[in-house]
Parts: C-alpha cells; sequence; structure tokens
C-alpha cells in the first residue's frame, strides 16, 4: 500500500470518529487527523495505534453516560481502525 493511500484511509477514519463525537474528545481527534496528513511514514503504527486508543476510550464513554447510539457508532469504527491497522501493517493482532 502506498503512502498516501494508508494516511488517506487513516484520515477518512478519524474523520468519521470526530464526527460520532459527542464529546470533548472532538479538538483531540481533529488534531490527530492533522498530525496523520502530515505525519512521516515512520509514525503511522504509532498515530494508528492512537486512533485506536481513542475510539476505544470514547466508546467507553459513551457507554458510561448511557450513550447507546454514539456508542454504536464508536464501536464499529473502532473495528474499522483495528481492521485497517492490521491490514496495513501499522498493527499488530
Amino acid at each position: 500500500m502506498t503512502r498516501q493511500y494508508l494516511i488517506g484511509e487513516l484520515s477518512l477514519l478519524l474523520e468519521e470518529l470526530q464526527a460520532a463525537c459527542r464529546s470533548t474528545s472532538v479538538q483531540g481527534v481533529a488534531d490527530l487527523r492533522r498530525e496523520v496528513e502530515t505525519a512521516p511514514p515512520a509514525a503511522l503504527p504509532s498515530m494508528a495505534a492512537r486512533a485506536l486508543e481513542a475510539a476505544n476510550r470514547m466508546s467507553w464513554d459513551s457507554l458510561a453516560r448511557g450513550d447507546g447510539r454514539a456508542f454504536a457508532r464508536q464501536v464499529i469504527i473502532c473495528g474499522e481502525l483495528w481492521e485497517f491497522g492490521v491490514s496495513a501493517g501499522l498493527l499488530q493482532e
């Protein structure tokens, strides 16, 4: 996979996560997305891990607040981030 594809796909997933935010995490996800878009290739694995951690944390926060709709969407995105990260070689199973 090309660097541009990896960056674009990770950025797209972060955009979806940002749209699913219902808390103060919105700015953190937006900042991470900008970092991904300007990152050197060597930084992409750590950024994929940070994105996955953010999605996981957000889904737990939504669950704790009783926001089932946000939780469901965030869990789906979390799964997509994990699947993409593993298939792209950015994350280990």
